[in-house]
């Protein structure tokens, strides 16, 4: 495993991510196989939200954990609010991160909670609000670490404007296939492709500009929920590239996939949200990989990119 340091946040987390959304499906025996298959690989940072199975993935997270023979100081829990499907909206307002997270923290059978992202945009936002709930937060000792999901750079201007805390972490999705995080910049001014399109008002590069850490998530999947690329038939040439480079390494294609993002310079973190623990090994066979920049390009490519 490798790991890096969050500026301004924890230090020494996992470049690769636990994610903890397909845990209502398990048992609590299988669920701390899975939290323990993860910490032996060097996992140590595991992200819930509260919609993942409405706050299931948290409570048999906290059924399992005793079961893993792990301490609480022994790993970095992360979670996340704002989303309420029961309601159709998005919600950012101080009462409902303040009562979010009393709900987090009872699911989890915890005292706090290392890093709190907001979950994607609430079109609504106070950011003064928003600022008071962190300092809340921060007070009682219930979060350590802020952050956010999903947002673009002058949303997160506007937050910086009001709250204190810094906000350490991003997380957006990004894959071989869902690349658009970093198309852009290539084909700028480029009117025969979408690819010129700016989707995120270049929040990869503010990140970097700003030492916000990116977290990957969905690093093999298809669009937002279309399954995995590994071995699917409408790409072949990618898989034929992944394919020849797990051979060279010796691991998985899925593990050359998701080092491919963290080839990148920035620094980023990707999150996994297997259930199966020889899946979970296989993925974190990733941090043993050294793509070169011409691998890196190659697989790039043969996603179906092209150099203008």
């Amino acid at each position: 495993m490798k790991y890096i340091d969050i500026v301004n946040g924890p230090k020494q987390v996992s470049t690769m991510v636990q994610g903890c959304m397909r845990m209502p499906s398990l048992s609590k025996e299988d669920a701390a196989k899975v939290i323990r298959s993860a910490y032996d690989c060097g996992i140590n940072f595991f992200d819930h939200a509260t919609v993942y199975g409405a706050g299931e993935a948290e409570t048999r997270f906290a059924e399992a954990f005793p079961l893993t023979g792990l301490k609480r100081e022994d790993i970095y829990i992360q979670s996340k609010c704002g989303i309420y499907p029961e309601r159709a909206e998005f919600d950012w307002t101080k009462e409902s991160i303040l009562a979010s997270v009393d709900g987090i923290l009872e699911r989890l059978h915890t005292d706090y909670l290392d890093t709190l992202l907001l979950h994607r945009p609430d079109l609504l936002f106070d950011p003064e609000e928003v600022a008071d709930a962190f300092d809340t937060l921060e007070k009682a000792g219930k979060v350590r670490w802020f952050g956010v999901s999903n947002l673009v750079p002058m949303q997160f201007e506007l937050l910086k404007k009001y709250v204190k805390q810094p906000l350490i972490i991003n997380q957006v999705q990004l894959s071989l296939e869902q690349s658009q995080l970093i198309d852009q910049a290539l084909y700028m001014n480029n009117k025969t492709t979408e690819y010129s399109i700016n989707r995120d008002c270049n929040a990869l590069d503010y990140c970097r500009l700003h030492d916000v850490t990116i977290q990957a998530w969905s690093p093999l999947q298809i669009g937002m929920f279309g399954g995995t690329f590994i071995d699917h038939p409408d790409y072949p040439e990618l898989n034929e590239v992944l394919g020849k480079l797990a051979e060279r390494e010796g691991v998985s294609k899925a593990a050359i996939a998701i080092a491919w993002i963290l080839r990148h310079p920035a620094k980023m973190q990707a999150i996994i949200g297997s259930m199966n623990p020889e899946h979970i090994v296989d993925a974190c066979d990733a941090t043993k990989v050294n793509l070169s920049h011409h691998d890196w390009y190659e697989l790039y490519l043969a996603s179906g990119k092209f150099l203008p």
